[in-house]
């Protein structure tokens, strides 16, 4: 699939439906930014499975737009009790943000404490003026 520019994305229909179908169940969930004129300047998405969240991606229209969509997740998931988020690649920019690489086996007792956990569905249903929450 092409995107605008010409380049290509792996985010074709195939992908598309299977992120809608786990958002249908409650394990894919988004977190948009909008600016003062309702359009869509940044955000990420990813997978929720018991208390660990699994990122996916994330993007930045605006300056900094990302990292508001990054503290919304951090405000979610830490009233939710979850114990992990794994930004799956190490950058600059989320080690700005807090983030760490940890070993591999470090990552899996925290995996294993986490993602069989269950969490309650409802911290994921922000009011309509959640950001005057952060």
């Amino acid at each position: 699939q092409l995107r605008g520019d010409g380049l290509g994305t792996w985010i074709g229909d195939d992908m598309l439906a299977a992120y809608c179908d786990l958002h249908h169940i409650g394990h894919a969930h988004s977190i948009e930014v909008l600016d003062r004129q309702g359009a869509l300047v940044g955000g990420l998405y990813g997978i929720a499975l018991g208390r660990a969240f699994f990122g996916e991606s994330m993007f930045s229209k605006a300056t900094d737009a990302s990292k508001v969509a990054m503290v919304g997740l951090v405000n979610i998931l830490q009233r939710g009790g979850f114990g992990l988020v794994d930004c799956q690649v190490e950058s600059e920019h989320l080690n700005s943000l807090g983030a760490e690489n940890i070993s591999r086996l470090d990552f899996e007792r925290l995996l294993a404490q986490t993602v069989t956990v269950a969490h309650e569905p409802g911290i994921w249903r922000l009011p309509a003026t959640c950001g005057e929450l952060l």
